[in-house]
């Protein structure tokens, strides 16, 4: 099911503020368009209050739009309640009935629309070996752990077929390692029901692993949308390029005079710069981007040595940019030494003006 939003926006009161005042509104969500194609897993990607989880609500009907429309294929479902919009939610603290079993759990959608009790749990327990818990249908949420009763949300959502499937925040009480576990199985069941899937989170090495594309959020107002690597590669803009990317991206302080744009005592060698004359900009520069050569162009002091395995992360300085350092992530291979000057090139970089706006 194609999932549509045009000029989607959501304003709420200020606490103990009259309605009638706009100067009182928080706008949550704001005037966003997105087009999710059918089948695809889609991640909403940002802070904390960046408005993606009232989006989510918004489409699942929790939530009634200031303005805007939600279509699902042809037909617009704005103003209906969530219960006739075939969907199925997850929520981040899963929201199982504790007195009920995991296969009464996962039945209860079915009962409620009056299925025959045989036939609920037939598609119940076919929804559990779906999600690999077939073998739990007895026990009670109490008696599980937190994956599991992770995987009894998400069956209790799949078991009624809905159109669209929206899971927020749903690995965020899992420990890491069950977390990457679970995004795994999480992709292999979408791929598996073909079933448009929402998925919101606030790690982007979460969203980055499974969805298809990631919408990048920021104050309600979309950063950026697209495959996961072609936004970390291709940032819009200098926020985009700091969400995204473990460790972040590092942000040196530059100027342009005479042309060049000067970071420190050094220059970028292969970057006009006429037209940007007198401003401030910032050189945004990836971990993986910096090549250490004998060879190279630019100088920095190295400070601290981390090893993590098959590569290793430098923490240095760079001459004449103070009370600032950055980080390299270089491999093991290379030979660099603790409070030693170390020359390099730089593979790529990108260039923002003031206000974060990509220059190139």
């Amino acid at each position: 099911m194609e999932v549509k939003m045009v000029n989607l926006t959501k304003e709420f009161d200020k606490q103990g503020k009259r309605k009638k005042d706009k100067a009182d509104k928080v706008v949550a969500v704001d005037h966003i368009n997105i087009d999710i194609p059918d089948g695809k897993l889609i991640g909403l990607l940002g802070p904390s209050g960046c408005g993606k989880s009232t989006t989510l609500y918004m489409i699942a009907g929790l939530h009634r739009p200031t303005e805007g429309q939600i279509f699902f294929g042809d037909k617009e479902v704005t103003e209906l309640p969530p219960e006739k919009r075939g969907i199925g939610l997850v929520f981040q603290n899963y929201a199982l009935y504790p007195h009920l079993t995991v296969a009464e759990n996962i039945m209860f959608p079915l009962i409620s629309r009056k299925e025959k009790q045989k036939e609920a749990y037939e598609k119940a327990y076919k929804m559990a070996q779906l999600v690999g818990i077939e073998m739990l249908m007895n026990r009670k949420p109490s008696q599980l752990s937190g994956g599991q009763q992770q995987r009894v949300a998400i069956a209790r959502a799949l078991v009624k077929m809905p159109d669209v499937l929206l899971l927020d925040e749903p690995l965020s009480n899992l420990d890491a390692r069950l977390r990457l576990q679970t995004r795994e199985e999480i992709k292999r069941i979408q791929r598996t029901t073909g079933i448009t899937t929402i998925f919101v989170t606030h790690d982007q090495e979460e969203a980055m692993s499974i969805s298809d594309e990631i919408v990048v959020m920021n104050f309600g107002v979309i950063q950026q949308i697209g495959k996961p690597q072609n936004v970390y590669n291709e940032p819009a803009n200098e926020f985009v390029a700091k969400f995204l990317g473990t460790p972040p991206i590092n942000i040196v302080p530059a100027v342009v005079e005479y042309g060049k744009i000067f970071f420190g005592e050094q220059s970028l060698e292969d970057f006009n710069a006429e037209e940007l004359e007198g401003q401030e900009v910032h050189i945004g520069i990836r971990p993986e981007f910096f090549k250490v050569s004998p060879t190279g162009k630019y100088k920095m002091d190295i400070e601290f040595i981390e090893y993590i395995g098959r590569d290793k992360t430098v923490i240095f300085g760079l001459p004449g940019v103070e009370n600032q350092t950055f980080k390299a992530v270089i491999p093991s291979s290379v030979d660099v030494e603790n409070g030693k000057e170390v020359m390099f090139d730089l593979e790529r970089y990108f260039i923002f003006d003031k206000d974060g706006r990509r220059i190139k």
